[in-house]
Parts: C-alpha cells; sequence; structure tokens
C-alpha cells in the first residue's frame, strides 16, 4: 500500500531506525485505539508475553495458568521466566480456556493467569477477570491474534494487567516484519517495562535490573501507523468473509458435516476461519484441498502438554481431551480480507465434493 511505502521512506531519509519518534507516535495511536493509558512498542509478540511477565517478576517458583491449545509462544515465554506454566483445557465451541475449570489449578505458587484469545475471539474476560481478583493474581492478555477484538466494547489486550500483541505480517494489524505491543494497566510498571525494553539501562549504560533487546524498529512502526486506520475497515471485511463461509457451508448442507466456528460473544476478527473435521478426516480433506492449490493451515496439530520440551510438567495424553480433541480436528481456510466470494464458493464446494 502507498502509505506503507512512504512511511518506510520517511523513515529511511530520517536515519532514525530504532525507537524515536514514528514507536512513540505509534504506541499513542494503539493506546488510544485500544483504549488504554499505556503501551509500548517491543520486538515481536513473543516479547511481548516475556517482557510482561519480567516486569511482574515471574519468575522461579512461580505458576502461571494457562491454555494447552495455543501457539508455542504462550507458554515458551513462561517457562523462559523460570516459571511454571499450568495448563486447563478450553472450552470446545471458542477454544480459549475454560474459566470454570481455572479455580482448580491455582496452588500457593500460582501468580497470574494468561488467557490467549485464540483465532481472535477474545476469551470470557468478565469470569477470568472475576477470578484473578478474588484470588489476587495477575491477568497476562496474550491477544497475539485479536488486534481489534472486542469483548463486550471492550479492545483485546485492554481487560487485563497487561495486553501482549504480535504484528506478525500476517495478523490482522500485521508490519513487514516483526513487532509487538505491550499495554500496561499500571503507571509503575509502565515505566519499568520501557527500562527493561532496553537491557534494563536507565540513564544509558546504567543497569539497575536486567532486561533484554525488545524494541520494536522505526520502519515497522511507521508501517503500521499507515495500516492502522484501515485496521477496523479490514476487519469488517474479514469478518464478511467468515459469515459468507458459514452461510455457504449451511446452504450446502455441510453444517452437520464440518464443525463451524461459532461468535460467542460479539467481536470476533476471524484472524483464522477455523473448522472441526470429524471422524479423523481432517488430514485427508486437507490433502484433497491442497490438490486443487487451496491452501490451510493447522493451528496447532499438537497441543502444548505434549510437547516434548514440555515432558518434565508431568502431563500426559488424556490430560486436556478437549484441547486433544481440537487438536485433531480444527482446519483453517483462506479468510482474509482479500479472499473474494468466487475464491470462498471455490472452497465450498471442494469441501462439499470430497464429502460426496
Amino acid at each position: 500500500m502507498e502509505g506503507a511505502e512512504a512511511a518506510w521512506m520517511s523513515v529511511i531519509r530520517s536515519g532514525y531506525f530504532i525507537l524515536g519518534p514514528q514507536v512513540e507516535q505509534l504506541e499513542q495511536e494503539m493506546a488510544a485505539y485500544c483504549g488504554v493509558s499505556n503501551a509500548l512498542g517491543v520486538s515481536s509478540g513473543t516479547d511481548a508475553l516475556l517482557l510482561a511477565l519480567m516486569t511482574a517478576d515471574i519468575g522461579a517458583g512461580d505458576e502461571v495458568i494457562t491454555t494447552p491449545f495455543t501457539f508455542f509462544a504462550t507458554a515458551g515465554s513462561i517457562s523462559r521466566t523460570g516459571a511454571k506454566p499450568v495448563f486447563v483445557d478450553i472450552q470446545p465451541d471458542s477454544f480459549n480456556i475454560d474459566p470454570e475449570k481455572i479455580e482448580a489449578a491455582i496452588t500457593p505458587n500460582t501468580r497470574a493467569i494468561m488467557p490467549v484469545h485464540l483465532y481472535g475471539q477474545c476469551a470470557d474476560m468478565d469470569a477470568i477477570n472475576a477470578i484473578a481478583q478474588k484470588h489476587n493474581l495477575l491477568v497476562f492478555e496474550d491477544a497475539a491474534q485479536a488486534s481489534g477484538a472486542t469483548h463486550k466494547g471492550r479492545q483485546a489486550g485492554s481487560m487485563g494487567d497487561f495486553g501482549c500483541y504480535s504484528f506478525f505480517p500476517t495478523k490482522n494489524l500485521g508490519g513487514f516484519g516483526d513487532g509487538g505491543m505491550v499495554t500496561v494497566r499500571d503507571a509503575a510498571l509502565f515505566e519499568k517495562s520501557k527500562i527493561l525494553r532496553v537491557h534494563g539501562s536507565a540513564p544509558k549504560y546504567y543497569h539497575k535490573l536486567i532486561g533484554g533487546n525488545f524494541r520494536i524498529d522505526a520502519l515497522q512502526a511507521a508501517v503500521l501507523r499507515a495500516k492502522l486506520p484501515f485496521l477496523d475497515t479490514w476487519l469488517a471485511f474479514r469478518r464478511g468473509n467468515a459469515h459468507r463461509y458459514t452461510q455457504l457451508f449451511t446452504e450446502a448442507g455441510l453444517d452437520t458435516v464440518v464443525g463451524l466456528p461459532p461468535e460467542v460473544v460479539p467481536g470476533h476478527t476471524f484472524n483464522q476461519y477455523v473448522i472441526r473435521v470429524r471422524d479423523g478426516k481432517r488430514d485427508a480433506l486437507r490433502a484433497a484441498l491442497a490438490e486443487k492449490k487451496i491452501m490451510t493451515e493447522i493451528y496447532y496439530p499438537v497441543p502444548l502438554h505434549l510437547q516434548e520440551c514440555f515432558a518434565d510438567l508431568g502431563y500426559k495424553a488424556g490430560d486436556f481431551p478437549v484441547s486433544e480433541q481440537a487438536a485433531d480436528e480444527v482446519l483453517a481456510l483462506p479468510a482474509a480480507n482479500e479472499v473474494t466470494e468466487a475464491q470462498q464458493k471455490h472452497v465450498v464446494a471442494a469441501i462439499r465434493a470430497f464429502f460426496k
């Protein structure tokens, strides 16, 4: 897009490539969009999670409750601090953490809950925040897939103590490389996060804290600033595509054959449009679609509690059956705002032909 190209060239001519005015303006504009006071641009969505945890002094001996059905960075960031991820199963409709199962997982070592707004649909933040308040826990929202999503009028990433976003190119709001954002409710912790972002240095070359290199570059900030004013329009197209898919599947009589993604609470952005393919047919359907040049993806084929690197946590197959079933059934279809109605009809026709 021309605006992004012009923004990119303005940064190149300025010679100001790391942090600086473009980053500061992006932080202000994202804070305003999300309805929060404090936002900090960082190097990736993964680093957003890690920086937020470090800011809250989450570390060895601490436990953070989260979902096993998510991208690896969610639990990986917890482990990188020395803390222990504690998994809780998901709801079968939203694919998000099941609040009804959270309290049973709380121990004296629990410091926080990290819900994930998976596929662009917000978790039940009213229930999660109520549990956190009852047990004096922090809430870290993993909103990496949910820029622009809302929950009862509130923006994803604005409802917890920290909100963590990804600007990976395929996200709702994506850059031309890696980037991320952290929102911080507490003003003092926000100031601490700014120091940790630059190796814990304040002033420069003087370190009272050990941080990291979590800086977003000005090129990405400029691109994101150019794209942000279009986000809601793009999300409207994406939602329209999702609703059209649901209509096309229903008209084709496939709504009883595959599971269609419900909008549990209004505000789903459908960062992915994910169907369920039952009876062990998911992989065969994916192969059939690939033969017709229809690209699909599986988010995610192995739940985190069954990942080899988390074997020391002691989980086993069968511990989280809803997540394990989802991992066997989910299939994401092409649903970006650029996808046309004709392309969607082609996808549905190909799926109908497979099940004939």
